[in-house]
């Protein structure tokens, strides 16, 4: 199957982040690496119209050259870190990880993973349409076990990942990258539970916590005619109750903060930048 660039709504933001994730990539000072990012963009030219193309289209969008320099920066950082927290997880005994919504993540194909990892990547058939498409015209080869999963998180699905192979008794690294954003609090702590009744002792989780800007930034964004194919699929998660919610539901939540995280990778903080994320070890059924 070739790949259309057909993707729209949530799985077209998956495009933006391999746009982010390409350009650090070339940067001789860059937090990570991968080699499979452009070639995503590649294969949906015209994705993104409205990107600017000159230093004059940059002068006249205004705040959203701050609100995209605010989205790369997060995406940069968010991925680093979410990529030491997958190899420090299965380096101490996480032999199985799963990626909620895993977009165009190539993680599967790019981290050095211990011997014995399996790697199971869920999003929705659409995305995967694309994305293995892309992928078996680059001759990828994954560097662990890997396994996808196309569901919809928003119903029912932990009986596919069982199917594929997944091992609820054995400690397993959870990453909810970009995810819950999306979601409403409703919809978030069904998720969530899900992820906790297949968890073993030991399991991690990680997801980001908190707004990527100040609330007077973001509301700026929502008014944008521009912004609205993304500002309208906005639902908050679990919001700032995600982590007394880990703390009630058997896991021990441990937060980071953005600003702290940026010092340790030599990167500068966009002014209306913040958050942070927050990881978690299960320690209870």
């Amino acid at each position: 199957m070739e790949p259309d660039g057909s993707l729209k709504g949530v799985a077209k933001t998956a495009l933006g982040v391999a746009m982010v994730r390409a350009r650090e990539s070339l940067r001789d000072d860059r937090l990570f690496n991968d080699p499979y990012a452009q070639r995503f963009l590649d294969a949906a030219p015209g994705a993104f119209p409205e990107e600017p193309t000159s230093a004059e289209d940059l002068a006249a969008i205004g705040p959203l050259a701050s609100l995209g320099a605010v989205f790369a920066f997060h995406g940069v950082l968010r991925t680093r870190f979410f990529d030491d927290y997958l190899l420090t997880a299965t380096a101490a005994g996480c032999a199985q990880v799963v990626l909620l919504a895993a977009g165009l993540d190539t993680r599967s194909l790019r981290l050095p993973w211990p011997g014995g990892v399996s790697v199971f990547e869920l999003d929705l058939p659409e995305l995967f349409a694309f994305k293995e498409a892309v992928l078996a015209a680059c001759d990828a080869v994954p560097t662990c076990e890997r396994g996808i999963v196309p569901v919809d998180l928003r119903e029912s699905w932990t009986g596919e990942l069982v199917a594929a192979g997944f091992d609820p008794t054995a400690p397993t690294a959870w990453l909810a990258e970009g995810l819950l954003l999306y979601l409403t609090a409703d919809e978030a702590a069904r998720l969530l539970t899900a992820v906790g009744e297949l968890s073993a002792p030991g399991s991690r989780l990680a997801f980001e916590h908190g707004d990527i800007a100040g609330s007077a930034f973001l509301a700026q964004t929502r008014g944008m005619p521009t912004m609205d194919q993304y500002t309208s699929l906005w639902k908050g998660g679990l919001g700032e109750d995600a982590p007394g919610w880990l703390s009630r539901h058997g896991w021990q939540p441990q937060p980071h903060d953005l600003a702290e995280l940026a010092a340790s990778y030599g990167r500068p903080v966009p002014g209306p930048s913040s958050g942070g994320f927050l990881t978690a070890v299960r320690t209870g059924r």
